[in-house]
């Protein structure tokens, strides 16, 4: 058996975090010398190239994404073990905006074990829109926040947000029936376009993509959530853009014969900290980092 070190895990934690080794560095008590250090060791442990580094920052490899959830659900558990031991679980009533687009098939399951593993938090949560969840936020709706972000091509005003948490990323991908999406509609009608209302950051986004592509389309349908969406997508009602973590029975990603245009990533976030917000919100938002990475 050979166990990670907690201390290298914060420290790999902290640094993904903060996007540097520079930047890292504080939140670990350590010089930058020695977060390098422990990252060296780390990634000889794990037999992995943990990081990818440029002249930008750093940003986890594909085996440090998968490292990274198992580290905060790790350091979390460390957390909470010794909040038991000094009888200092956590206690109170958390409420808790969630995007629509996050792990729809999961977010359930993910809810329901972080209620059971924090059996004196009582939760109120709300399954909204990215835009409502982050408006509800400023407002003092919730305590805690967690959105779904978009290239700045979905609008200028998204480079202007505080960047939040990084939670986990995801490949946005067209998608069909599938049982009607190998073949793709004929030259020149238009794409049957399925998508939540324009108020919707993820259809805007599509919307713009297909009129800088000059791709034909019409919006077919317009469903509430994301469980509509997937239910008008298996029933072959036309295509939309989501989230990898949608796709769900009787849907597939469009083949490369459909020829639409890339897509890029989409990443989740957990709302920065508001000013004088009480201590157990702040240790309410890091369990939930842990346990919805």
């Amino acid at each position: 058996m050979r166990p990670f070190s907690l201390d290298q895990l914060r420290t790999f934690v902290a640094v993904c975090e903060a996007g540097s080794l520079a930047a890292g560095a504080p939140h670990v008590f350590l010089s930058q010398s020695a977060v390098s250090e422990q990252l060296r060791k780390l990634e000889q442990h794990a037999g992995r190239t943990l990081l990818a580094r440029s002249k930008a920052g750093v940003a986890p490899t594909v085996a440090g994404q998968r490292l990274l959830a198992h580290a905060r659900q790790l350091l979390a558990l460390s957390e909470a073990a010794w909040e038991d031991l000094q009888g200092a679980a956590l206690e109170g009533t958390l409420r808790l905006g969630v995007t629509d687009y996050f792990r729809p098939a999961e977010l359930a399951g993910l809810l329901a074990r972080a209620q059971a593993r924090h059996p004196g938090v009582r939760l109120q949560v709300a399954v909204r829109k990215s835009g409502e969840i982050e408006a509800g936020y400023a407002q003092g709706e919730f305590d805690v926040g967690l959105t779904m972000r978009l290239p700045a091509a979905a609008g200028a005003a998204a480079g202007r947000r505080a960047a939040g948490t990084p939670l986990r990323r995801e490949p946005l991908l067209w998608m069909g029936a599938a049982w009607s999406c190998a073949v793709p509609p004929a030259a020149g009608a238009p794409l049957r376009l399925l998508a939540l209302p324009d108020t919707c950051s993820l259809h805007r986004f599509a919307v713009a993509l297909l009129k800088r592509r000059r791709v034909p389309f019409v919006v077919a349908l317009q469903a509430s959530g994301v469980a509509g969406l997937q239910s008008a997508l298996a029933a072959g009602l036309g295509v939309a853009c989501l989230n990898a973590s949608a796709l769900c029975d009787g849907v597939q990603a469009l083949p490369a014969a459909w020829t639409l245009p890339a897509l890029p990533q989409a990443r989740f976030v957990v709302l920065p900290p508001r000013q004088g917000e009480s201590a157990f919100v702040q240790r309410a938002r890091q369990q939930l980092v842990a346990d919805f990475a």
